[in-house]
């Protein structure tokens, strides 16, 4: 009788524990659904709201300072948060507490330097574009500070501290933009967007009791110095190929034609959404994978992968049957320019969604070479086809230039993430001695 207790209660305590980490794979999943759905929906509302009271060409202006704003956004990360979620999740919380003082004064020096920048450039430019720089270079503290509270929550477990946070910033939005359209400039309306997320940053020191010390910034980037530059590198290569392609695409088919394709990819957005809260975890959990069961890391990746690749599908197809008199009431005059961009946007979204799936893999693996020549590849893709198709067929043309450049993008992170779970497996093989 004993020995038959001794041996059915282990199975009972793991199936517990397999109970036990499902439910903390669902709590983090859920609050980071949920923290980027406030997020994204925050975003989502202002792009819609502007895009419905400027038309299209006021937006393509909005649209620029919107991508610069993802440029700086993505150096502010691969400098200060992403190495503060790489070596700072899950740790004491003294040790978290002067990490994030560190990293949030780096993200807020990095907002107030390039910030600076954007207003000088912006006052020199004059004409319609440069009032929208001028007004981001004032925000751009307050923008890139509220991102970095996000990511510092969620390395110490609090994701609902970030959702809150969030939710603040889009509760400030609504009289801030109810202002702006009174405005009617599209410099308004970045101000009020910039407010917002002011507001946001301002409640995150409250919910942290941390102040961000810029003076600590060098001191941060010094320790971090062998995460923050290749991630920094990976980052811009990203953000700086949507730079370049927006600018492209306005200087080869106009500013209208930029508003066109950010109105395409606002359809997208309740997906986008999710994609990107599934981001927050895809590669935490591919490392659960890797260290729990290794040869099925290549499986997880194709179904996380797939799984998003199938879901924009289907998302691209819904919209395809949208009614013109919704699409008018949710883009007003950006409907009709965008609507032609459907079918292209949405392969697009679905080609980076597979290669999401193969990118958590290489993550997981440590393959940090690999990684960076992956994106490094489809960065020149994107900005080779965006504005190759754009000197073809125009606003289309690009679109679908970006479409093809994407799915090829993909099938090279997948053919990188063979290769280095080739030798991975080939690493841990023991040694066969022969007699």
């Amino acid at each position: 009788m004993t020995t038959g207790e001794e041996k059915t209660a282990p199975p009972a305590a793991g199936a517990e524990g397999g109970r036990s980490a499902k439910r903390a794979l669902v709590g983090r999943l859920s609050w980071g659904l949920a923290d980027q759905a406030a997020s994204s929906m925050t975003n989502f509302a202002v792009g819609i709201y502007v895009a419905r009271s400027l038309g299209v060409t006021a937006f393509g202006v909005f649209s620029l300072a919107w991508v610069t704003y993802g440029v700086v956004l993505n150096v502010s990360r691969g400098l200060a948060t992403d190495p503060l979620v790489v070596r700072f999740s899950g740790v004491p919380d003294a040790s978290w507490r002067g990490a994030v003082v560190r990293s949030s004064g780096t993200a807020l020096g990095v907002g107030s330097a390039i910030g600076a920048a954007c207003l000088v450039v912006g006052l020199g430019l004059g004409g319609r574009v440069g009032p929208a720089f001028a007004c981001l270079g004032v925000v751009l503290p307050g923008l890139l500070l509220q991102d970095a509270w996000r990511f510092s929550f969620f390395a110490a477990g609090a994701g609902r501290k970030a959702f809150v946070n969030d939710l603040v910033c889009g509760i400030a939005l609504v009289p801030a933009m109810v202002v702006a359209a009174r405005v009617g400039t599209v410099g308004a309306f970045v101000l009020a967007w910039g407010a917002a997320a002011t507001v946001a940053a301002a409640y995150g020191c409250l919910q942290s009791g941390i102040r961000p010390r810029t003076s600590q910034a060098r001191a941060w980037l010094r320790e971090q110095r062998d995460l923050g530059y290749r991630y920094l590198v990976e980052n811009v290569s990203l953000s700086g190929a949507s730079q370049l392609r927006a600018y492209g695409l306005g200087a080869i088919a106009g500013v209208g034609a930029v508003g066109a394709v950010r109105g395409a990819e606002l359809l997208m957005g309740p997906f986008l959404a999710v994609l990107m809260g599934l981001s927050l975890v895809t590669v935490p959990e591919a490392a659960r994978v890797l260290r729990q069961a290794p040869h099925r890391l290549g499986s997880f990746c194709l179904v996380l992968g797939g799984g998003q690749a199938a879901a924009a599908l289907l998302w691209g197809g819904a919209l395809l049957l949208m009614p013109d008199r919704l699409g008018e009431l949710v883009l007003g005059d950006v409907w009709h320019s965008a609507a032609a961009l459907i079918v292209p946007i949405t392969l697009s979204v679905a080609g980076a969604g597979l290669g999401t799936g193969a990118a958590a893999g290489l993550r997981a693996l440590g393959a940090a070479r690999r990684s960076l020549r992956c994106q490094l590849f489809a960065s020149a893709c994107y900005v080779g086809g965006g504005l190759g198709g754009a000197a073809v067929a125009g606003t289309v043309g690009s679109a679908w230039g970006v479409s093809a450049a994407t799915v090829s993008g993909s099938a090279v992170w997948w053919l990188q993430l063979r290769s280095a779970l080739r030798e991975h497996r080939q690493n841990t093989i023991p040694e066969v001695r022969t007699s």
